[in-house]
């Protein structure tokens, strides 16, 4: 029976008008299963005896918040999203109380690798990424100029390549705060295209800013696309390899020619590039879903390249930020201003080549506002960096420069691409672990290095992003002998 999958069946426009309302309904539904699955309401707020939210704080956070908790949803389209920067000028897209429930589409901006995977058919994704000889659905696309006197490759010129959803505006925030942001749920964005019932879809681009592009066994200068299909039902969870092809200059719809992947959305023309189907055959790739912008707006600047990673979040790309994390983050402008993009079906540490697999995703998260009054003789106080925290394990962020719009100067936003190094992202990490043992465990300096030595992972978080990342992981049970 023609599910609208059949071009030849003479009711195919009623099933596909009908595949396309229960796709919907399916969007709409599948989070929500899975987030009552998982105890709903009744799981929220259950900080644990290792949380970095003590009792004390929990119950002070919450008095200050509305005694009712509400339900958001936040769509991905083209009047929600904000291509490839993050701003402290921006209209808030969604306003919600501390304690409230946030809904979130995200969107990857590799979405037109393969148009008809990963946009024919959505209506959300057809409005973000349209663009014809007269316009596009959403014109800037990074932080750069928007004159098209001034601009070569685009509106944004391309510094700045992430589609993110909102932002969000937590009333009451206020520089000083820290923003709790508890991920509930993270799923794959089902294919809308009826040909591909039940898949999601995602592209890993080995880039010209990858690690490894100019080391290359022959010394050839190529970028290699990869489509890889992930099971939008939840049966699997693995991800395979579809095809790959060798980026070929590529001209958008305003006649612009992409030599090399440098502006975000063009639209791939596969007349003009060679597809190879024979590919990673037999490797099935564990999914980790995760987001890898996510963060609020910084105060230094108003328009802000979202590919380097900052002391307010932004582009971390580490592939721990999915369901059942938590990320505290220190509130820089009123409302804190949250952002999701990037979305990842998965990822390795470091990144190596530029990108994930770059799939979009949907995401259900918790908002909790801690007042900065409240912070004193908390493990949150002084926060002044993304942190980490799971179930079992805490994990900071260290950056080559911890917050390199301040330290760089008025060129922070290009001298950052040609100053980090994984040394000095190391360093940072060091010292940050240092201060956490050091503050929440009441080591002494020379305690909390031994055991930084012996019982802290560190690890590359990503080695592209501008601003590079170094992670370092303890596990809570470490400190079980001290309760």
């Amino acid at each position: 029976m023609c599910r609208g999958d059949d071009a030849n069946c003479p009711e195919f426009q009623l099933h596909y008008r009908s595949f396309k309302e229960e796709l919907s309904a399916e969007r709409r539904g599948f989070l929500k299963s899975s987030f009552v699955a998982a105890g709903g309401l009744a799981t929220l707020g259950a900080a644990g005896a290792a949380s970095l939210v003590t009792p004390a704080l929990a119950q002070a956070s919450a008095a200050r918040a509305p005694g009712e908790r509400r339900h958001h949803h936040l769509p991905a389209n083209a009047d929600t999203v904000h291509w490839g920067y993050f701003s402290k000028s921006l209209k808030p897209r969604v306003e919600v109380e501390s304690g409230d429930i946030v809904t979130i589409e995200t969107l990857t901006h590799h979405a037109n690798d393969d148009r008809e995977r990963m946009v024919e058919g959505d209506p959300g994704a057809e409005s973000v990424f349209l663009w014809t000889s007269d316009r596009k659905g959403v014109d800037r696309r990074g932080a750069g100029p928007t004159d098209p006197k001034v601009y070569k490759k685009g509106s944004g010129e391309g510094q700045g390549v992430h589609v993110m959803t909102g932002p969000v505006y937590v009333r009451g925030a206020e520089p000083g705060d820290v923003l709790e942001v508890r991920i509930l749920d993270c799923a794959p964005r089902p294919c809308a295209n009826p040909k591909f019932r039940g898949k999601a879809f995602g592209s890993n681009a080995a880039a010209w800013w990858g690690y490894h592009y100019n080391d290359m066994l022959d010394g050839a200068k190529r970028e290699v696309v990869t489509i890889y299909e992930v099971d939008a039902t939840g049966s699997k969870s693995w991800a395979q390899a579809v095809y790959n092809f060798k980026w070929t200059p590529q001209t958008d719809p305003f006649g612009v020619v992409h030599e090399t992947i440098d502006y975000p959305g063009v639209p791939v023309d596969h007349s003009r590039t060679s597809r190879n189907f024979d590919v990673l055959k037999g490797v099935r790739l564990p999914i980790r879903p995760h987001f890898g912008t996510l963060g609020l707006a910084p105060a230094e600047a108003e328009f802000v390249d979202a590919i380097p990673p900052n002391h307010v979040g932004g582009n971390i790309d580490n592939w721990r930020i999915g369901k059942g994390a938590t990320m505290y983050y220190p509130v820089a402008v009123e409302g804190a201003l949250l952002s999701v993009g990037d979305p990842h079906a998965s990822q390795g540490d470091s990144e190596l080549c530029g990108t994930a697999i770059e799939c979009s995703l949907t995401g259900v998260f918790q908002l909790i506002l801690h007042k900065k009054a409240d912070l004193p003789g908390t493990p949150l106080e002084g926060l002044d960096y993304p942190m980490l925290e799971t179930q079992d394990e805490w994990l900071v962020h260290g950056f080559s420069f911890a917050n390199y719009l301040k330290e760089l100067g008025p060129d922070a936003q290009s001298a950052i691409y040609g100053k980090s190094s994984v040394d000095l992202a190391m360093r940072d990490a060091f010292r940050k672990m240092r201060r956490f043992l050091m503050d929440t465990q009441k080591l002494t300096e020379d305690e909390a290095v031994s055991l930084m030595s012996i019982g802290v992972d560190f690890g590359v978080t990503q080695v592209v992003d501008g601003n590079w990342g170094v992670h370092a992981v303890v596990k809570k049970d470490i400190f079980a002998g001290r309760a």
